[in-house]
């Protein structure tokens, strides 16, 4: 009797957390369309899930995921669901268990929950699981994972901020040789940014002073991201670079405020503030639920791969298009030249080391 209790209370969890997932309806693929996503739809997984350890509406990293999910509708059809955790240790699992009571692939971001992504498709090895922005390997070797090589495009943010803080023609660039960096938590990820951006930056003058500031975890507070970006201000950086998810707003908002610099992250963030973020590094989460969701369909997915998204395969990149530019010409053309010699091999950028690089 209690083991009947027990497997009823976790079917009521399930239904409850899907009741509350982001759903959307599915949409049929046009008649006579002629796409070739219509064509491999029949045969490919009718339900996927995007399960995030945070919340949609940071303008960044979760939503350029969700602008992948919407895409997967309209060109296969596909009934999805976003389940958010919202930073909620206590929802992952139950999270986990409901995606799999409903999906058939389950695209998942799990930093601070490996383990349990791991247990649960090892327990589930029919279902297909993706594990987007960090590696993750279980037993089963069923797991692929999208590994996003950040510092090839963190390398060309640090040499915009490099050229800026030594350009005193751009308005209110200072004398003083010092960007910065938010970062929403001490975590491999976000070093990595930090580490190339540094690196990218010190590629322009080894004299640059480069200060970061964590949020310890505090990914949705904006405005605690607003107050780090004006301590940095205030120490005399004239750029500074968010890595904070909806945080980062409140960066964006603090560079408007004192009439200077941020650099967006993961969407393009240029126009959020007009004439304050003169560039965004580039994660397009949803470009790889799109392809890895495309060999799924078309039946060349291999489950346990792990999937490399750099400048080559436009994963990662520096957007500058923006409604009121920043950047003068001369950086414009370093940054074309640069992505070109990283892409074709000229420039190898250095991968994170480990190094601590919150000194």
């Amino acid at each position: 009797m209690r083991m009947e209790r027990v497997a009823a209370w976790l079917a009521i969890l399930a239904a409850l957390l899907l009741a509350g997932c982001t759903a959307a309806p599915a949409s049929q693929p046009a008649a006579g369309s002629g796409d070739a996503a219509d064509d491999a739809a029949a045969d490919a997984p009718r339900k996927v899930v995007y399960l995030i350890n945070g919340a949609l509406g940071d303008n960044a990293f979760y939503d350029s995921g969700q602008a992948g999910m919407d895409a997967l509708e309209a060109d296969y059809g596909v009934e999805t669901r976003t389940i958010e955790a919202g930073f909620d240790a206590g929802k992952y699992e139950p999270s986990l268990q409901a995606a799999v009571g409903y999906a058939d692939v389950i695209f998942v971001i799990s930093y601070g929950f490996e383990d349990q992504l791991m247990t649960i498709a090892d327990a589930n090895p029919d279902k297909v699981f993706v594990n987007i922005d960090t590696v993750v390997e279980n037993d089963g070797g069923t797991i692929t994972s999208v590994d996003f090589v950040e510092e090839e495009s963190a390398y060309l943010a640090g040499v915009v901020a490099g050229m800026l803080t030594e350009d005193e023609s751009v308005p209110n660039i200072n004398s003083e040789k010092i960007i910065g960096v938010v970062g929403g938590d001490v975590d491999p990820v976000v070093n990595a940014f930090i580490f190339a951006y540094t690196n990218g930056a010190h590629a322009i003058d080894p004299e640059i002073e480069v200060k970061a500031v964590s949020l310890d975890g505090a990914w949705d507070d904006a405005a605690k991201g607003k107050q780090a970006a004006l301590q940095l201000y205030d120490q005399g950086a004239d750029v500074v670079f968010q890595v904070a998810a909806a945080a980062g707003i409140g960066v964006l908002q603090a560079a408007a405020e004192r009439d200077l610099y941020a650099i967006g992250v993961d969407t393009n963030q240029n126009d959020m503030e007009p004439g304050h973020v003169p560039a965004s590094d580039i994660k397009d989460v949803g470009k790889a639920i799109q392809d890895v969701y495309a060999t799924i369909a078309d039946g060349s997915y291999t489950p346990g791969a792990v999937l490399e998204y750099g400048l080559a395969s436009g994963g990662v990149d520096l957007v500058t298009e923006a409604e009121t530019p920043v950047l003068t010409d001369a950086i414009l053309a370093r940054v074309d030249e640069l992505r070109g010699q990283i892409i074709n091999g000229e420039v190898s950028v250095e991968l994170y080391d480990g190094s601590d690089v919150w000194q």
